[in-house]
């Protein structure tokens, strides 16, 4: 039996086959200098990582900024890309104020460190002119 060829840098499971990266930013409400000291932007990172690992989003590249996050992520197919954001922002949010009421009383009155709104798009290691030619090729090949 001919073992197939794996594709690279892909992720596999029992169920299906998956290369997903997402670039995610948001800010903070506001746009509120926050996280100001290393030790405010370790413990936003500890809390993204700890939902991160609750909620099977694989965290590759992380940068928290005084007033943004810049996350490279990757989660199953299974998950849709508003669960994972909803997850990341809303978890952190609620244990980053429970910790700090006197950030949230100066700063977030209402009760949102994160404001609404976030920037979103896939990454992948093929362009779209690759894979339309690769589409029309298997095409053309089915007709032979």
């Amino acid at each position: 039996m001919q073992k197939k060829n794996k594709v690279e840098e892909a992720i596999y499971t029992q169920r299906y086959v998956y290369n997903f990266h997402f670039h995610l930013i948001w800010t903070t409400k506001y746009r509120h200098q926050t996280f100001t000291s290393p030790a405010l932007v370790q413990e936003m990172k500890d809390l993204l990582l700890q939902t991160a690992e609750k909620n099977k989003i694989v965290l590759e590249k992380m940068e928290v900024m005084p007033d943004h996050v810049h996350l490279l992520i990757s989660f199953p197919p299974s998950k849709a890309p508003t669960s994972a954001i909803k997850a990341l922002k809303g978890r952190s949010a609620q244990l980053f104020l429970a910790n700090h009421p006197e950030i949230r009383q100066s700063q977030f009155w209402g009760g949102h460190l994160w404001s609404p709104s976030y920037y979103m798009s896939t990454l992948g290691n093929m362009s779209q002119e690759t894979v339309e030619k690769y589409i029309e090729n298997q095409h053309y090949n089915s007709k032979k």
